[in-house]
């Protein structure tokens, strides 16, 4: 296995920078934040980059050495031919942080990042201190549905319609209405991202069940969910809180991208979750 890391720990703000899988997929990843403080690792929804995250970085480097990355076939990594699998993409993660000779750290993972954070808590809980999981399942059949989604995306000649889908499941009417610069900004993130990696990570989801081993998770994990997600449904994440032990849920009156619809109430919790030392109690806002 060869993995090689470019990253300049001298710096405290970096470029992109890239690492080599396992299988000899060159992943994108960025570091922001001094050296020293605790690392949070951050994972990003289908069809969007790492920059998905540019508006939590200031907040969230006063505290911590904030490590994000772009999925495969998103962003700045490599595109292989699909189908992708969680194994592979919680393994990336894995390797990313053998690289970087990081052993231990918090991850925030939202949609398929919260599918690749449960698949770390259950397969690699050594790495994993504490876990927040937003807006995302443990399961998300039937399989047909998925089949004839991927067929779909790897045949269009644009993804101009998917983007469109994609903005009416992840943000309220008023804000896509308003024609909004963030709104855009997303649009423009799925238009960048490759059909393959799209039908891949699809591909990913179709296949994940993780109904039962969730309960494997040690991790002091908080489950964030949007009561007005229709993605990942309020039902999910209190799924996800009952299955996990001592999990924590939070319920936000969000749709599928809290940290954009409501960021200081969703800094806030990630911040009080991984700052404070013990106790777990439910919440809903």
């Amino acid at each position: 296995m060869t993995m090689t890391a470019t990253f300049n720990e001298t710096n405290r703000t970096s470029e992109v920078n890239f690492f080599t899988t396992g299988d000899g997929i060159q992943i994108a990843f960025r570091i922001d934040g001094d050296a020293g403080k605790p690392v949070l690792v951050l994972a990003n929804s289908i069809a969007t980059s790492m920059n998905m995250w540019d508006g939590q970085i200031a907040r969230f480097t006063e505290h911590f050495r904030v490590l994000r990355y772009d999925y495969r076939g998103h962003g700045d990594s490599d595109t292989p031919v699909g189908p992708y699998s969680t194994d592979r993409m919680g393994r990336d993660v894995a390797e990313l942080l053998d690289s970087l000779q990081m052993d231990r750290v918090h991850f925030l993972g939202l949609s398929l990042g919260g599918v690749v954070g449960q698949w770390l808590g259950i397969h690699a809980p050594e790495r994993i201190n504490r876990l927040i999981l937003s807006n995302t399942s443990s399961y998300l059949g039937p399989a047909d549905q998925w089949n004839g989604l991927i067929a779909s995306v790897l045949q269009v000649e644009n993804l101009n319609g998917f983007a469109d889908m994609f903005i009416n499941n992840w943000f309220p009417s008023p804000m896509i209405e308003s024609e909004s610069e963030m709104v855009a900004a997303f649009h423009k993130m799925v238009l960048a991202t490759r059909a393959e990696g799209i039908g891949g990570s699809w591909a990913a989801i179709r296949d994940m069940d993780l109904r039962r081993t969730a309960a494997l998770i040690s991790s002091p994990t908080l489950v964030i969910a949007g009561q007005h997600d229709t993605v990942t449904l309020p039902s999910h994440g209190e799924l996800i809180a009952e299955t996990v032990p001592n999990a924590r849920l939070l319920m936000l009156p969000a749709v599928h991208l809290p940290n954009v619809e409501y960021p200081d109430v969703f800094e806030s919790a990630v911040l009080d979750f991984l700052l404070e030392s013990d106790g777990q109690v439910e919440q809903s806002l």
